[in-house]
């Protein structure tokens, strides 16, 4: 396509959102790597919250958290989550919409231990999305965990990664009268070849 050159250049869109997002980083004031993610429940009704992308691999968008939350229970029901990442600063946004597996082997053991002691003892702690009586308890709790599991605790069976694989990405760039720039790239499995089209704004 003649006229994708610039910022969007590239014939692999996971290098473009990889490069996207070193630009990001070095304009972004706070959380140049936090996307909001949805997913849908069992009724369809759709959810939405912030989380932070770890990784952007040669073929998906990895990032960790509790298996129990409503996020993590509504990945497992449907195999499918979107994600946003949007930077005020550079004035461009990617989305993506794709089939979700989980990551629970040795690279989540490695990304688990690479937090701070402080946040490996809260995922132990935190029954992520369940109620809590007062924050009080929490603190108890995570006091508890704390004596039981010392300053080394092992990533928890219930807590890891999600990996989306997408079957759309689109790269979107602020454009002068909100005439912005937008390319898509479409397949309709992880395995068939990207078509890649532009897209009115």
């Amino acid at each position: 396509m003649t006229d994708r050159d610039g910022i969007f250049a590239g014939d692999d869109p996971f290098e473009i959102a990889r490069r996207w997002l070193g630009n990001a980083t070095e304009s972004e004031p706070n959380d140049p790597n936090a996307v909001a993610l949805a997913t849908v429940d069992a009724d369809g009704m759709p959810n939405a919250r912030m989380v932070l992308l770890k990784e952007i691999e040669q073929d998906a968008f990895v990032f960790y958290t509790n298996y129990g939350s409503a996020k993590g229970q509504e990945i497992a029901a449907t195999g499918k989550a979107a994600l946003v990442m949007h930077w005020k600063s550079l004035r461009r946004q990617v989305r993506v919409r794709g089939l979700v597996e989980r990551e629970d082997g040795p690279q989540a053991d490695v990304y688990f231990a690479s937090r701070s002691l402080q946040s490996r003892l809260g995922a132990w702690a935190s029954e992520q999305s369940q109620e809590l009586s007062s924050r009080a308890a929490l603190m108890a709790k995570v006091a508890k965990i704390t004596a039981q599991k010392g300053t080394n605790p092992p990533r928890p069976s219930f807590w890891g990664g999600f990996r989306i694989r997408p079957v759309e990405i689109e790269f979107w760039a602020d454009g002068a009268f909100r005439l912005h720039d937008r390319f898509v790239w479409r397949r309709g499995t992880c395995e068939k070849p990207w078509e890649i089209k532009r897209l009115n704004p």
